[in-house]
């Protein structure tokens, strides 16, 4: 079985130390993820490719009670008995905030304002039997919370 990126460009791959790619603008220094081809802060163009802390608080977060309709296609969430899934906004010091799945954490662990790490997991498997996988932030302290990949253990990787 092979693994491969949700999508390219949005994080180094393969790598032991993964980092999320964004831009930063050369006219205002605003920073964006995904990189873009124009500055939402300055609307310049000229962005340049700039790797993203792999570290950053949690701002804010909430939780997904039921499972995504279609056309989602990830089986992150499928769980029996289902369980919620979290979704949370990671402050990177100094560069932007995004958008992020939560992972290795229970509504009862998280606070806002905690130290999170950038880690890559499975999203869902191709009929062919490739891993899709994608990038989530989890608590500091956590290191193999069931599904987390921490880039140190992509064994799929070196296939």
């Amino acid at each position: 079985m092979a693994a491969r990126p949700i999508a390219e460009g949005l994080f180094t791959w393969p790598g032991d130390d993964p980092s999320l790619i964004g831009g930063c603008c050369r006219d205002c220094g605003s920073y964006t993820f995904p990189i873009r081809t124009g500055c939402p802060a300055c609307g310049g163009t000229a962005l340049q490719e700039r790797l993203l802390e792999r570290t950053g608080a949690l701002w804010t977060w909430t939780s997904q009670g039921f499972a995504p309709k279609a056309p989602f296609t990830g089986t992150f969430f499928a769980t029996d008995p289902f369980e919620p899934w979290f979704v949370g906004v990671i402050e990177l010091d100094g560069q932007l905030r995004l958008e992020s799945l939560l992972v290795g954490c229970t509504q009862d662990t998280l606070r806002i304002g905690m130290p999170m790490r950038l880690v890559l997991m499975p999203f869902a498997t191709t009929a062919g039997g490739d891993e899709i996988v994608t990038f989530a932030f989890t608590p500091a302290g956590s290191y193999h919370a069931a599904g987390i990949r921490p880039g140190a253990d992509q064994e799929a990787a070196s296939a």
